[in-house]
């Protein structure tokens, strides 16, 4: 009973830094610029796709294929981030924020449509690099994704923390969040901020779908649609805006959901997930890890 109830929550763990990975850029974007992006969770998908089909391409040597679908759709998914951005976001700043969040939606339902128009509508199977028994530690039974995937994505969120806390751009991030106004006036460049945020929000999307699709290996047009919402409920079950609180979110949803799975229902997971969400805001409606703020009427 004990070792199920450690297999379970290293699971948990996985699925919820792959969920934390996700849920990092909701945060960084809605700390920049307060905008929910819908679209971020098709952009799981575009990654998963370009890496299915650079390893498809690519094939042997296994560590190859992995490296060169990785950087691709880093890439791919960096640029499908700064274009959104700019060219459906950006001129709607100064609008009242529903309008961009339709329009969020909007482009959400353009990728969808147009993976389907290329890839069709039908599941495919993402190529499995890692075909690796799992590790046996007693009755712990660790899958080999489940060894890569949880120091990954640890370490790109330390890595994440130091970029924003001590560099300069880092600290133009910090600063446009703060106060997009008084960081114009100090001589930051906002454009090129929003945009930074957006790619490397979109580069940990890749990494995500990577890790998601390989331990999980079907893809469809609208499969971003599941763990772009549970990412994005882990942002805010952290605190929208923090990026600590989006890890903590991350790993409480993975946890949460594995071990629904394992003791009540595999069919309830969801709903137990987001009951604990709707339990958190009625409790404390700026996140575990949110501040409450004040504002002036």
């Amino acid at each position: 009973m004990i070792w199920t109830f450690f297999n379970q929550l290293i699971n948990g763990l996985h699925v919820g830094s792959i969920y934390a990975l996700i849920a990092l850029g909701y945060t960084m974007v809605y700390g920049i610029v307060k905008l929910i992006n819908f679209a971020h969770g098709d952009i799981i998908m575009v990654g998963s796709f370009t890496a299915m089909v650079v390893m498809t391409a690519v094939g042997a040597p296994v560590w190859l294929a992995i490296l060169a679908s990785l950087l691709l759709a880093m890439l791919l998914c960096m640029a499908f981030g700064v274009l959104i951005e700019r060219f459906a976001y950006k001129p709607l700043r100064s609008m009242p924020r529903i309008n961009s969040l339709i329009t969020a939606i909007g482009v959400s339902l353009l990728l969808q449509n147009a993976a389907q128009l290329i890839f069709s509508a039908n599941q495919q199977r993402f190529p499995t690099p890692f075909k690796q028994p799992p590790l046996v530690l007693g009755g712990l039974n660790i899958s080999i994704m489940t060894l890569i995937t949880i120091p990954v994505a640890v370490l790109l969120m330390l890595g994440l923390h130091t970029f924003v806390r001590y560099t300069k751009i880092g600290k133009a991030m910090r600063a446009v969040s703060e106060d997009t106004g008084a960081a114009q006036l100090m001589g930051i460049n906002v454009n090129t901020t929003i945009s930074v945020t957006f790619a490397i929000g979109s580069a940990l999307a890749a990494i995500g779908a990577v890790l998601y699709s390989s331990a999980y290996p079907l893809i469809w047009p609208t499969m971003g649609t599941q763990p772009g919402l549970k990412a994005f409920i882990a942002a805010v079950l952290g605190g929208i805006g923090i990026m600590p609180g989006a890890m903590f979110g991350g790993f409480i949803m993975g946890v949460a959901e594995s071990l629904t799975k394992a003791y009540i229902s595999s069919q309830l997971a969801d709903a137990v997930v987001y009951g604990i969400l709707i339990v958190v805001l009625l409790v404390k409606p700026s996140g575990i890890l949110g501040k409450r703020s004040n504002e002036k009427v």
